[in-house]
């Protein structure tokens, strides 16, 4: 009786938030306003019901009636992560970002294209949040750096996307370690305060150097990825940065994956877990969050100058702190170092939005809701960062069980 007395005061309470948004409705034409009750109807009804299964499942999960075994989830992540199963669900998955382009619409393209581009950045702010556990607030400062320095050198000096693209990485790694070094000291919410001024620093500079950036105007008619000179129509230049971007996500994820498991990705995940104990064991702390640095801000220098190619555009106002706060959701709700995680994580926060358009007037609710329950039962993420284990094999096992002091006899005198 208690639970449904606050499934009911929560079911209040929802639709009062709410009244101004989905019940009232402004006629400017005819100056009336429109009440849509059903609408408040649907918003009781469900955080009812929400709030309802919200309790019970905290109520089951306090008295322990929730296994203690590998959930469902986990258990199908197990299989796939099988040699042939995982093998097969790679090779379906790159026959279909293969094929994409001649089966899919222009929009699915376009979409397709965003989605990948955050992959890299959600993997390149892996590296400084899910492995060396900087947090990073200011971002998409570096996203922005490689956006303005192809559209800078397109602009004025002509030069096209292949030759810019590694100068991109190259400014935007220069960047971090900018950042790097005043906040070797800062860890924390301190450092998250100076990444988010760092972050808002770049914009505003860039919305205010008028003279060269052209400011909230920004730069427009760039110059898109050319092949060998060929003059390509609307069609095909997005199908080929399609291709560039998707080649550009499999390289990122290849470097990232061997990055983790390297010596300087063992040494950014002792950063991670203990700071004291990584200088204590003798690891040059300075060197290794620079490296963290540089190495995240330089995917996003790669991710920006693809993104100024593929718009043909840019201003500040795409690389706002709401475009930091997506990518650190995607680490986040990945799992913090896990690389498939942040993939998958990638995929479905830029791809859901987009799919729900159907449900236009609560799709954000809906988004909301997804991470909030997320939170709640996975607070890991979807995959958790998985660590380098070491098979003791048979030979081991019988090296391991001679003595020290076993010394194989000889013919010959002491």
């Amino acid at each position: 009786m208690n639970m449904i007395l606050r499934a009911l005061m929560v079911s209040v309470w929802f639709m009062a938030l709410t009244f101004p948004l989905v019940v009232l409705k402004v006629d400017a034409l005819n100056d009336t306003i429109l009440f849509r009750w059903e609408n408040m109807a649907s918003i009781g009804v469900g955080a009812f019901v929400l709030s309802i299964f919200w309790r019970w499942s905290m109520e089951r999960k306090a008295r322990g009636a929730v296994s203690t075994g590998p959930s469902l989830f986990a258990r199908a992540l197990e299989a796939v992560r099988q040699p042939k199963p995982r093998y097969t669900c790679l090779g379906l998955i790159a026959v279909l970002m293969l094929v994409m382009p001649y089966i899919s619409s222009m929009y699915q393209i376009n979409i397709m294209i965003s989605a990948l581009i955050y992959i890299m950045l959600g993997l390149g702010l892996n590296i400084v949040v899910g492995l060396a556990g900087q947090l990073v607030l200011g971002y998409a400062a570096f996203y922005a750096v490689g956006a303005y320095t192809y559209g800078l050198l397109n602009t004025y000096f002509g030069l096209g996307f292949w030759a810019v693209l590694p100068v991109g990485g190259i400014m935007a790694a220069l960047f971090g370690l900018m950042l790097g070094f005043p906040v070797l000291r800062l860890k924390g919410d301190y450092l998250a305060i100076v990444t988010l001024g760092f972050g808002e620093i770049i914009r505003l500079v860039l919305e205010n150097w008028t003279s060269v950036t052209k400011g909230s105007f920004g730069l427009s008619n760039l110059s898109r990825p050319s092949l060998f000179g060929m003059e390509m129509g609307v069609t095909e230049a997005t199908n080929y940065i399609y291709y560039i971007v998707l080649a550009a996500v499999v390289v990122t994820i290849i470097v990232v994956g061997r990055l983790k498991n390297s010596r300087i990705g063992l040494a950014l995940q002792a950063l991670r877990e203990d700071e004291i104990a990584c200088e204590a064991m003798g690891i040059d702390l300075t060197k290794v969050k620079l490296s963290a640095f540089a190495l995240g801000s330089c995917w996003a220098g790669f991710a920006g100058v693809i993104f100024a190619a593929k718009t043909t555009f840019i201003n500040p106002a795409s690389f706002t702190f709401m475009e930091s706060a997506m990518v650190l959701s995607m680490v986040v709700l990945g799992g913090m170092g896990s690389v498939l995680g942040v993939t998958i994580a990638a995929a479905i926060l830029v791809l859901a939005p987009e799919y729900l358009r159907a449900f236009s007037e609560y799709r954000m609710l809906l988004f909301g809701a997804v991470m909030v329950i997320m939170m709640i039962y996975r607070p890991q993420g979807l995959i958790s960062g998985e660590k380098r284990t070491y098979k003791i094999t048979n030979k081991d096992k019988i090296d391991s069980s001679k003595s020290a002091f076993d010394v194989p006899a000889t013919g010959g005198q002491a």
